[in-house]
Order: C-alpha cells, then structure tokens, then sequence
C-alpha cells in the first residue's frame, strides 16, 4: 500500500508534522483522528449506558443484513489485525493494529444499540465513515493511482454500513414514543404538550434564539401522527382575547378623536392596528435591518476572499479573519431572518385574530339595515379573506421597505466596486424595475377581478348549497351547475390573465443577474473603472443576485399593499356600520315596570328607510305581566315586525319601546345551532335535570329524544337538517322554556307541527308551562285564540283591533273574516258526515268513556327512524388524511389533469436553463485567467449564455402557468360535477362550511400556488445539486462535509415535515368551525341578542379562533425551527469550502476558480433554505389535492339521463302512481323509515297523506322524486318504474310545493321561472292565481324587483306562495304539496286550496298537511303510522269508522270546540 513513494500502512499521524492538506498522508491522518473521536464517543456512550442500567432497544433484533455487515467487518478486522502480526518488527504494526480495532469497534456497533443516543451515533459513524473512505479513495482515483484489491473491500463494506445508517432511521419514527418506554422523560411528553401552553413563555433566551422550546412537541409529532387535543395553547398575550382588547382600546380612542376632529377620511382599522401592534413590530424591524446589512456583507467577503487567493504570501491569519466574519455574518443572518420571519407572522396572527374578533363582535350589535347591507356571506368574507389577508401585513410591510434599503445598499455596493462601469447597468435595472410597475399593476388588477368573481361564485354557491334540497326536487342542478361554471368562466379569465403575466414577471426576475451584468462589465470596460479580474466578476454577479430579489419583491410588496389597503377600507366600512342602540339591552329600554311588562307607545317603525311607509304605523301597546296575548292578521301584515319592535330590531323613527325583564324569543323560520339536542335547549345554562325534562315533556320532545340513536346528545346537522321541520321547532320551543325569561315572543311556533301536536303544545307549553309569564304569540291558528286574554288584529302594518275572543267576533269587522275563513275550512266536509264528525268530538271531549281510543300525547309525536338515527352521528369529524401518503397526491394533481407531458417540458426548460447559467458563470471564471480572451469576447460569450438562459426560464414559466390552469380546469369541473351529482344525504350530513372551504381555499391554492411551488421545488433542487457540484468541481474536499449536511438537511426536513403535516391537516379542520360558527350567528343574531347570550357567543368564538391561531402558530414556528437548523448545516458546507481555500497551497486553484467556488457556496445557504420553505410549502399545498379529492370521489346519485330507457315525452299523461311493498331505510345498517307500503293514487285523485311528525310522510315524498332510494319494492308512475329511468326525466315531471319555502338572490321573474321557459304575460296570470300580483304590482320594478339572500326580504308565508306560482307555470300531470301551508293564514290557505283545486283538477295531487281541513276533501286518505300504510280510503268512508283518520280529525276539532264549534253555532242561530 505505498502511493507517492508514502508508505500509507505506517501511522499517519507522524504526517501532521509537516502538514500538507494537499498530501495523501496528511488527509489520511485527520480521517484517522476523526475515527479516533467516534470510537471514544461510542465507548463511553456505552460505558454511561450500562452504568445507567438502560435496557436495550426494542428494535436491538438485527435483520439479516446487519449480521451480514457485521461478519465482514470482523473479517476485515482479523485481516488487518493478521497483517499487524505480520509486520510486528516494523513500525507499520501500530497502524495495522489500530486498523483492526476500528474494524472491530464497528463490527460492536452493529451488534450493541442500547438506547436512542448510541444508536444516533451509531448512524452518523457509518455514514461519515463511508464518506470519509470515498472522498481519500477517490482522491487516490483522481491522481491516477490504482486502488487495491483489499482496500475495494473495505470501500464496498464502507457502503453498507451507510446501507445500515439508513436501516436505522425508521427507529426514529417507530420506537422514539413507543419501544423506549424506560425512558423517564419519555412518557412526561405527551401529557405535557396535552395539558400546558405552549413552552415559549418559560425558554431560556438559548431556546428562544434557536427556537429548541418546540422539541416536545416535534418529538411527538415524529414518533406519531398529531391530534388536536395534543397541541399547546397559546401564551396569553398571543390569545385572540388580549389582541382584540388591545385593539378595541385603540379603536375606541381613535374613533373618539376622528368624532371631535369630524375627520371622516382617516382608516381608524388602519391606525388601530398601529397604534396596538407598533412597538413588538420595532424589534421585528431591526432584525429584518442587520439581515439585510448581513446579506450586503456577502459579496465584500467574497471580494476579499478572492484577493486573499490572489496575494502572493500565505498569510493565514489574514485568512481566519475573513472566515471569522464570514462566519459572525452568516449567523447573525441566519437568526435575524428566522425571528424576523417568526416575529413578523406572530404580530400578524395576532392582528388576524383582532380583526377576526372585531367583525365578530361588530357582527352582534350590527342593525336590521345594516345586516341587509352585509349578507351573511359578506361578513364571512371580512373574516375568511380580509382578515386573513391582513394577517400578512406586518410580513410584507417589513419586506417592502427592507427590500427598498437592500436595493440601495446593493447599488452603493455595486458602484464602491466597479465606480462608474456600474452606470450602464442601471439602465437595464431601472428598465426591468419600471416594467414590473406596469406588471405589477396588471397582476393586481387581475387578482382583484380575480377575487370579485370569486366571491361571486362563492356567494352563489354558498346559496346553491343551501337550497340543494330544492335544486334536486325540481331538478335544477344543470341550471344552477352551468350558473357555476358561467361564474368560474369569468374568474378563469382573470386567473389565466394574472398567471401568465406572472411568468412574464419571471422573465423580468431573471433579467436582472442575466442582462445587467453583461452591461455593467462592458461600462467597466467601457470607461475602465475596474479591471474584469475574478474580484470584480464575482462580487458584482453576487451583488445582482442580492439585488434580484428587491427588483422581484418590491412590485409584488405593492400589489400585495394594495390588496391590504382595500381590506382595511372594508373592515372600516363595516366596523363604522350602523349598531343597534345598546345603552339598556339591544334596541329596548329595559325598564322595570310593577305593571306592565311591555308598554309601546306611539311607535312607527320601518325596515327600510327609503321606503314611503313605515312598515308599522302607531303602535300603542301595554301588556301586563302574566298576559297571554295573540297576535293574528293575513300574510304580510307586520305580525314579526311587531316581535321584531319589541326586541328593538327593526328601527324605530318615533315613540318608545319599554320592556320590563328578560325575554325568550322563538324565531317563525327554526334556528338550530350545529351541535347536540342537549347544546340547543340549554342555550349555555347550566343543567338542571328536573327543568329540563320539563322543557322536553311540554314541548313534545321527550319521546323523540328516546328514540334518536344517541338521545339528547344527538348531533343536529348545520341548520338543523338532519331534523323534521316539527323537531327544530319544538327544539326551538323548548330552548325557550328551559331559558325560564319573564317575556315569551313566540313567533307562529304551531306551523310546522299536525294539529293534534299543535293542541299539546298550546295547551301544555303556553298555557302551563309558561302561565305565569308574559306570551305575545303569533299564530295563524285561529282555534286557539279563545283561550288568551288579548287579541292584537293587525293588517297594513296596524294594530287595527285588540280585545278577547268574543269582543272581536261580535265587532263583526277583519277578526270576523279570519274566523270566518278558519270555520269555511272546518265545516269542508259534507253534511252527511256531520253526525260522525260529532260523534268523534264526544270522544274527544270525553275520552274517559271511549276504551277503544287510546292516543296519548307520548304517542303523538314519536318519530320512526329519523335521518339522525345511526350508529354513527350524522355530521361527522371532517376527514383528513394521517400521516404520510407519499407522492399520491402530486401524482393526482400531475395524472388527473393530464399534464404528463407539459411537466416534462416545464423541466427540460428548467434544466436547460441551469445548464446555461452554469455555463455562463464557468465560462467566466475559466476565460479570466487565459490571456488571450479579450473583453470583447469574454463579454459577448456570457451574454449569450445569459440571453439564453432568460428564453428558457421565459418558457419555464409559460408552460408551467399553462400546466397550473389546466390542473385548475380538470379540478374544477370535476369538483363542481361531484358536487352536483351527490346524493341528497351527503348535503344532509356535511356541513356546507366544509364544503364552501374546498371550493374556496382549496381551490385557491390549487389555482394559484400548487403550479408555483411544485416548479420551484423541482428548479431549486436541481439548483442545490449544480450548486454542490460546482463547489466539488473546484475543492472535492469539501464532500466530506456537504455530503453529511445534505443527508443530515433531508433527515431534518423529514423530520419537521412529520409534524408539519398534521399541523397543516388539522389547521384545515379548524378553519371551517370559524367561519361556520359566524354564519350561523349572522343567521341567528336576533334569537341570540334576544336570550341576552351574546357573551356566551363572543367567548365562544375566541375559543375557535384560538384553536385556529393555536394551529397557525406552530406551523410558522415549526418551519422556522427546521430552517435554522437546515442553514446550520449547509452554512457549515460554505465555511468548509472558504477553510478549504485558505488551507490549500497559494496557486493550487485558481482566483477565478476561487470565486465561481465562493460565489456558489454564498448562494447555497438561500437555494437550500428556500428549497426547504417551497417543499414544506408544497407539501402543505398539496393537502388541498388531497382534500379535494376527498370530494371528487364520493358517491354519485344515479345518472340524470338513462338513454336506454328514457320515458315518452307525454308521460306521465294519466298521473297514476303505484306503490308496492315500498320499503326505504336512509343507510343500508339504518332501520327502515317506511315498512311495505302498498297502494295506488289513481290518475287525477287529490290524495292526502297525514300521520304524527315523522310517521314517514316526507320520507314517502323523498321516495317519490328519489331524493331517496328504496330499498326494496317499486313506485310506478303510468306503469314505468321509477327507478328505471333517469333522475332529470322523473322529477321533471313532477312538480313540489316544499315544507320550507326557499328563494334565491335575484328578481321575482328568476325565482318564479330559473330556467327561463315562460313569457312575463304567463308569469303574471300564476301570481294573480296566488294572490301576489297586487303586491307585487305596488313594486317599482315589478318583476325585476329584487329578491335579497334566502328571500330575506319576503314573509315566510309570501316566500310560500312564491313557490306556489312555479307550479303554476310547470302545470306538471303530478303535483306534491309537502305541508305547502303551514305559514300562511286560513284564509290564504283556503283560497289557495281553491285555486289548486280549480287550476290541477285533471292532475294528481298528493298533499301532506298538519292541517286535517286541508285534506278532508281529497278523494283518498292514506293515513302513515311509525312508517306503515294504517289506512288508505275515501275520507267519507274512513270519517264513518273509528278509524285512525277519524280520530286525528277528532283531535282538530277537539282542540278547535272552544272557539270554533260554539261560535259556529252561535252565528248560524
């Protein structure tokens, strides 16, 4: 073994003498010492060890290749421990021998592992070993030496030890948390993260600097997949709670100054912000200062370094001086850049969660027309983008004047360098500076396009998700599908527009450390300021490459300012908004009365101030404490208006309104909160069991609590879908009583429950439960109305008569009327079954006497299998992936979108374009140093590469805009399909918060940010690696380091991502609730203030939006702690390389090679870091791939067009519907909902269906249009299977009043006919025919006049008769009315009876009613029980028997015989 006359067998060591780092022996001897150092690390690691007692690894068990590694490295030992024997008389013996015990110590390490330290130890030995063997063997190749066979050997086995070093990795992630449970720190570890904030408020100032406080919980995020419960909280200076105080301070001090100065141009969010958050923004200031001193700092230090090269004596210490403060820069660098990224993302979390706070809040005392200008989906926007956005303020404020300082600084830089050659290149850079101005603009105005048509489909779809049920029943969904694909049409527009300007802006990027340097070396010639030696070249290419990143920023700073500037004008418009007056309670004046609990006097009060007419006129009311008063009147009369003025909602332009205790209100359209049974009716009091039984029993909810799957604590499904109309408001009623106020508002509570239901209700809840309080109930029950003390009749926004029962019926006047009509409607049936009728009511009236009728009220409401009762919930978890799947996704988004090809292109673009900057910068510093080579050339060579380069990166940057929109295409249209063709349960059981989340975020990301991180990655990475190579190229050596600080950088990375991951998972969880929970207030404001609960909500919301930033605050933390830690080592590599070239013999390379070398290895630090940030960012990116996906694969609901099988275009021309052993569950594991039914609605029949609620009769209307599918037996409709045909050709046929009316935003006109099928004269003639045209008529506009969100701006009962008008116009052979009625007076109902009976006499109508009246004149009855046909008849013929019809009209009239059946008798006498 001699090379170079050195006999390398001999111990090395002695070469340290005359130390050469050039020579054999000299590297061989620090690989020995190096050897040296980890076998006494080992042994001692051991000897702790078994003094400790530890036990060995779970994982101690080697698999086969461990054993095999560890017989060839004994091997090896005995051959050099032999060969040590062999040449014991020489001195080579020591060396041989020293050999042999390396061997042997590795051959112990495969076998001994005891604990997670030896065995991280371990790893790093094998794999520095292998390095170290390649880089002196390789050295050996390099100088034309052949390698011996032995020491081949030892390479190989070298190899296989790393082999080994990577086995061991999986322990990490396997065994950490688990097998090493001996550990006595180990186990302290997850209940510590479980229970405690988080541990930055006790760190030592060492933990701070490098941000080691989160080990714990990276630990635990390693060893397993994270979950919520296990992340920290929040320190209490970040919580949402102590911003928004510091916030509202400076809001209210502001606002306070701005009144007294009448200053109404100033942003008082603006200053509020900078009043609350300037002073920890100073220090984040000052370190984003010394970073980019620091980053100015590179290119002398690189200056320096190459003259150090070019000096003729080795002055060493000169040397360490300039590694000494390359060293100090790149530290203070690397820290100031990670806390002024943690810094500034922390300050804007905070301001984030203030804003988020401060909408919220304004969201509570926001007034009636206030709420009309800010939709639902408009606040959710103020906290979902504009608060959101405005968290990146602090973030981009500091990058845009930062950016500014290092674009002067480099330019002071660039002209102390090359003095007036640097004149010229300002050209070029002012150019590209004053294009990006234009760009910038051009991308701002198209992301602001952008995000309008954004929100407009959002808002569309939000209300399309909404009203699906509906969507599906008239089969509107390629309507309303192809409304969301017009909208996403015009936003694909802006979206492609911004995306491809964005890749011209790339161009402009590059141009900058391309074209300028060209021009500043020709001024430099030009002028002779500078000679063009490798000092200059390479200090003015990193200077531009410094300036590169100012030139690129600061457009996009600007563009980005903009967007928060118009943020700010925003949240200021709405924080200034019109509140409701809240000095003694919101709107009322609270004011304790010994005798009246509500008193009104001379009240006018108007919903809309540009109206004529207030909507109530002269109110003058006193309602004393315990009063029961009903309050009645025809459709649109202001009955909720009047409610509306006694919680001081509705504005008020004169009188007073005192209210003298607490109130209880119950909303006419039902506001169910997501949440449990439990979580609705206690409303946040606390439980008291015996109150809330009670509340239960008098609402009629006691038994259908027994009979949900999980009882009370059954899950209710956003907005209460999952629940019967009935339910939600006997939810509603019974959150009332459980409340236990002084005033109960109940607003036309009985209209969504059967009459029987209605009369417990009544009876039980308002007239005992609630008797010694104070009632105002609305009600279109008339039968009822004896049994109050006071009667308010209103009609035209006027209390036009008020008095008893008996004092109203004998005035003769509007009461008369309405009693009138309710007696039309009870005297429906023929006479001849007046006797039978009579004889029904005695049973009623004396039940005692009847043994055969045995309803009780806990039978009346018990309801069969709801859609709720399952083994599961059904609003579940939102799903989310756990742990790490790989490269799917990114396969998902490359495959699903076809884009195969236009990557491959993208990357070769991106290939070429590193081959040529490569190219260029070699080509510089090889032609410097040949003599030959004049400027000319040398200049004209390099902007020939650069010109190159910059037309690749152009089409880099093309193709991978192009590969993004057509990702964005194939995604979209995909989603939106799934979306639509989704089955009705889905839209029951997934809250649309998760669902708008996908189409709004997701999407987002997936448009604008997936194609932008997924090219970087790939282009940085390969950036990284000709990096590294260069570096070789010039100092080999330096793989000795760069090698393990590579591995060790991807370990780390993995190791963060682990956790990170989750993080970013969970966080996708998190949002949703946030922005769910203040729809669901905005929807619910009114009930909310009206129960005094606004506290409760607003602590309710800072707890998510804590969950939220608790989230968001580690992710940033998290990436910064691995980033510090990735700079470390790659900074290590860089002052490895600088060492190399102080150490190296003067001349041994090049100064031009010096400088290319010194120039990469600056810039190796940034492209790994950033390399870092965009893979995480890519990784967290793609969980919107992942989560999208979700969406795109659920189950679709059978096809809308089955061409095989399609039905004549007549059909159904008779109406015939035929039901056989019909059987539906809601899932294959529920139990069943309808139980054989059997019969047959004959063509042109009117058929009524009644039963309890939820005895299965909108599940029977559900089976009809298939909204569900039956699971076994058929419906046939003219003798075609229903299900054999398509969806869109069935319920196209058929036409729905539904239980809950639902209006879209738009015009009357849209609302009456979407499709757009009917001319105005036919769309007139349907409203007269539904008593709307004079209403209507009164409108400016007439048919364009507008519909507002969910027909806000239209009475339920007015919304109802809407729905009547589309029917009208469709004229469909089968009509289905589902409780059509139920919100509309008797009188109404009885005129719109008339109408349906006139205008679809030859169809078939099949009418679901509470209402028996409605349905006592249809030619067949079916009567539902628990989901079973009970009977199914004539009415006459069932009204003859004892039969289940008879009783349920029995118990109408029963609770009608006090007002109505004497009344009846005393006019007709």
């Amino acid at each position: 073994m001699t090379y170079f006359g050195i006999n390398i067998a001999d111990f090395s060591w002695t070469c340290l003498r005359d130390f050469d780092l050039t020579s054999l022996c000299s590297q061989t001897s620090i690989i020995d010492i190096l050897k040296l150092l980890f076998i006494a690390v080992f042994y001692t690691s051991l000897l702790v060890s078994l003094i400790r007692r530890h036990s060995e690894c779970g994982s101690n068990r080697k698999n086969w290749v461990f054993l095999v590694v560890s017989v060839c490295c004994a091997l090896i030992s005995i051959a050099h421990f032999c060969n040590g024997l062999k040449l014991w008389n020489q001195k080579s013996w020591l060396a041989s021998t020293f050999r042999a015990f390396v061997w042997l110590s590795l051959t112990i390490s495969l076998h001994v592992q005891r604990n997670k330290w030896i065995k991280s130890l371990n790893s790093i030995w094998w794999a520095s070993s292998c390095v170290l063997a390649s880089a002196l063997n390789i050295e050996i190749m390099f100088k034309e030496h052949t390698v011996e066979l032995f020491e081949m050997v030892q390479w190989l086995v070298h190899f296989s030890l790393l082999f080994c070093a990577f086995q061991n990795l999986p322990y990490f992630a396997t065994s950490e948390g688990i097998q090493d449970t001996t550990s006595l720190s180990e186990p302290l570890i997850a209940p510590r993260v479980e229970t405690k904030q988080t541990q930055l408020g006790h760190a030592t100032l060492l933990s701070k600097l490098t941000f080691s406080w989160v080990n714990s919980l990276l630990r635990l995020g390693y060893s397993k997949p994270l979950a919520l419960e296990e992340i920290p909280f929040l320190l209490p200076e970040d919580e949402a709670n102590s911003a928004y105080q510091d916030f509202v301070h400076a809001w209210e001090s502001l606002l306070s100054e701005n009144n007294n100065n009448n200053n109404n141009n100033k942003n008082l969010v603006l200053w509020s912000v900078v009043r609350t958050f300037s002073k920890e923004n100073i220090l984040i200031a000052l370190y984003a200062l010394i970073r980019s001193i620091c980053m100015i700092i590179s290119p002398l230090i690189l200056y320096a370094f190459v003259n150090y090269s070019n000096s003729t004596e080795a002055d060493l210490k000169e040397g360490f001086s300039i590694l000494g403060f390359m060293i100090i820069s790149k530290v203070v660098e690397s820290l100031c850049q990670r806390h002024f990224g943690f810094g500034s993302r922390r300050s804007g979390m905070k301001i984030r969660s203030a804003l988020m706070v401060a909408v919220y809040q304004k969201l509570l005392k926001l007034s009636s027309s206030a709420r009309r200008r800010h939709s639902t989906g408009e606040v959710v926007n103020y906290i979902a983008v504009d608060a959101y956005r405005l968290g990146e303020f602090p973030w981009w404020f500091h990058i845009t004047w930062t950016s500014a300082v290092q674009l002067v600084l480099s330019i002071v830089l660039l002209f102390g360098v090359v003095g007036a050659g640097a004149l010229p290149g300002l050209v070029p850079l002012l150019i590209c500076g004053v294009l990006n101005v234009p760009f910038a603009k051009m991308i701002q105005n198209s992301q602001s396009q952008f995000m309008m048509a954004q929100d407009e489909r959002l808002r569309a779809t939000s209300e399309i998700l909404n009203s699906m049920k509906i969507i599906k029943l008239q089969s509107w969904e390629d309507k309303f599908k192809n409304l969301v694909l017009s909208l996403r049409a015009k936003e694909f527009i802006w979206l492609s527009k911004a995306q491809i300007i964005k890749a011209y802006g790339s161009f402009l990027y590059w141009m900058t450390p391309t074209i300028v340097p060209s021009v500043v070396f020709m001024g430099c010639s030009l002028f002779d300021s500078a000679p063009l030696n490798a000092g200059i070249i390479f200090t003015v290419l990193t200077t531009l490459r410094i300036m590169g990143e100012p030139v690129r920023l600061i457009p996009e700073a600007l563009s980005i300012m903009i967007q928060v500037k118009v943020s700010f004008d925003r949240l200021n418009t709405f924080l200034l908004d019109e509140e409701l007056d809240s000095i003694n309670g919101y709107g009322r004046n609270i004011k304790q009365s010994s005798v009246n609990a509500v008193e009104i006097q001379a009240g006018n009060f108007i919903w809309d101030h540009e109206s004529v007419s207030p909507t109530l006129r002269d109110v003058n009311l006193e309602i004393k404490w315990g009063q029961k008063i009903a309050v009645c009147g025809p459709v649109g009369a202001g009955k909720s208006s009047l409610l509306y003025a006694v919680l001081g909602e509705i504005p008020k332009i004169s009188g007073t309104v005192n209210v003298g205790g607490t109130i209880a209100y119950v909303s006419q359209t039902s506001w169910i909160q997501s949440g449990t049974v439990r979580d609705n009716i206690l409303f946040g009091k606390p439980m008291d069991k015996t109150r809330y039984e009670n509340a239960t029993k008098v609402c009629a909810l006691d038994m259908d609590i027994n009979d949900f799957s999980h009882g009370d604590l059954t899950e209710i499904g956003q907005r209460g879908i999952n629940m019967s109309g009935g339910q939600r408001q006997r939810i509603q009623l019974a959150r009332a009583v459980y409340n236990d106020a002084d005033i109960y508002l109940l607003d036309d509570p009985f209209s969504a429950v059967d009459a029987h239901t209605a009369a417990i209700l009544f009876n039980d809840c308002v007239m005992t439960a609630l008797r010694e309080k104070t009632v105002i109930l609305v009600t279109h029950q008339v039968e009822f109305l004896t049994e109050v003390d006071t009667i308010l009749v209103m009609e035209g926004g006027k209390v036009i008569q008020s008095g008893s029962y008996e004092d109203l019926l004998t005035a003769r006047t509007a009461f008369e009327q309405l009693v009138s009509a309710h007696k039309a409607t009870l005297t429906g049936v023929d006479q001849k079954n007046e006797s039978e009728i009579d004889s029904d009511i005695e049973v009623m009236v004396h039940p005692e006497e009847s043994q055969s009728f045995n309803l009780t009220k806990n039978q009346s409401e018990r309801v069969i299998s709801t859609k709720g009762q399952l083994g599961a919930q059904l609003t579940q978890d939102e799903e989310k992936e756990i742990g790490d799947i790989g490269w799917k996704p990114f396969w998902d988004y490359i495959s699903f979108s076809k884009g195969s090809f236009l990557l491959c292109l993208t990357m070769s673009a991106q290939f070429a374009f590193i081959a040529l900057q490569t190219a260029s910068t070699y080509w510089l510093a090889l032609a410097i140093e040949i003599p030959k080579v004049t400027s000319g050339i040398l200049i004209g060579v390099f902007s020939l590469f650069s010109l190159l380069s910059a037309v690749f990166i152009y089409i880099r940057s093309v193709l991978a805009a192009n590969l993004g929109l057509k990702a964005s295409i194939a995604f979209f249209s995909s989603f939106t399909s799934a979306i639509f063709n989704a089955p009705m349960f889905f839209f029951d059981s997934t809250p649309v918060g998760r669902i708008l989340t996908r189409a709004s975020s997701d999407l987002s990301i997936l448009d604008l940010d997936i194609p932008y991180t997924l090219t970087l990655v790939a282009f940085v990475a390969a950036d990284v690696l000709v990096t590294i190579c260069v570096m070789v190229s010039v100092t080999w050596q330096v793989l000795i380091v760069a090698i393990p600080a590579t591995v060790a950088s991807i370990y780390i990375q993995g190791y963060y991502q682990a956790s990170a991951r989750e993080l970013i998972r969970i966080n996708g969880t998190t949002k949703a609730p946030v922005m769910n929970f203040a729809a669901e207030t905005s929807l619910g404001v009114v009930t909310v203030r009206a129960f005094n609960t606004v506290n409760r909500f607003f602590n309710n919301y800072l707890k998510l939006v804590d969950m939220d930033a608790t989230l968001f605050f580690h992710s940033i933390v998290t990436m910064e702690w691995s980033i510090l830690r990735i700079e470390v080592l790659q900074n290590l590599t860089v002052f490895t390389a600088a060492l190399l070239l102080i150490l190296l013999p003067k001349g041994y390379v090049p100064s031009g090679l010096v400088g290319l070398s010194l120039a990469y290895a600056l810039t190796l630090k940034e492209a790994q870091v950033f390399w870092s940030r965009m893979f995480s960012m890519s990784s967290n990116h793609i969980i919107s791939v992942e989560r999208i996906m979700q969406f795109i694969e659920i189950p679709a609901e059978p096809p809308a067009i089955v061409e095989d099988n399609r039905p004549p275009s007549s059909w159904p021309s008779k109406g015939r519907i035929d039901l056989r052993a019909l059987e539906i569950r809601y899932h294959p594991n529920a139990p069943l909902v309808l139980k054989g039914i059997n019969c047959t609605f004959k063509e042109g029949n009117r058929v009524g269906v009644v039963g309890r609620t939820g005895s299965g009769k909108t599940t029977l209307i559900s089976a009809l249009f298939r909204i569900v599918e039956p699971s076994s037996g058929d419906i046939l409709i003219d003798g075609i299977n229903i299900c054999s045909i398509g969806l869109k050709d069935l319920r196209m046929k058929l036409s729905i009043i539904p239980q809950e009316p639902t209006l879209f935003k738009g015009s009357i006109r849209t609302n009456l006919d979407p499709l757009g099928l009917y001319d105005d004269d036919e769309i007139w003639k349907a409203l007269e025919k539904c008593q709307l045209k004079e209403t209507i008529r009164k409108l400016p506009r007439l048919l364009d006049s507008s519909v507002s969100d969910e027909g806000g701006n239209w009475s339920l009962g007015q919304q109802q008769l809407f729905c009547l008008g589309r029917v009208l116009l469709k004229r469909n052979r089968i009509l289905v009315l589902d409780e059509a009625t139920a919100s509309i007076d008797s009188a109404t109902d009885a005129i719109l009876q008339q109408v349906i009976r006139r205008e679809f006499a030859e169809c078939t109508v099949v009418t679901v009613a509470h209402r028996v009246p409605t349905v006592i004149d249809s030619d067949m009855v079916m009567v539902l029980s628990y989901g079973k046909l009970v009977e199914y008849d004539d009415p006459s013929k069932l009204m003859e028997t004892n039969s289940w019809f008879s009783r349920l009209v029995a118990e109408y009239w029963s609770s009608c015989r006090k007002n109505s059946s004497p009344n009846i008798n005393r006019q007709q006498h």
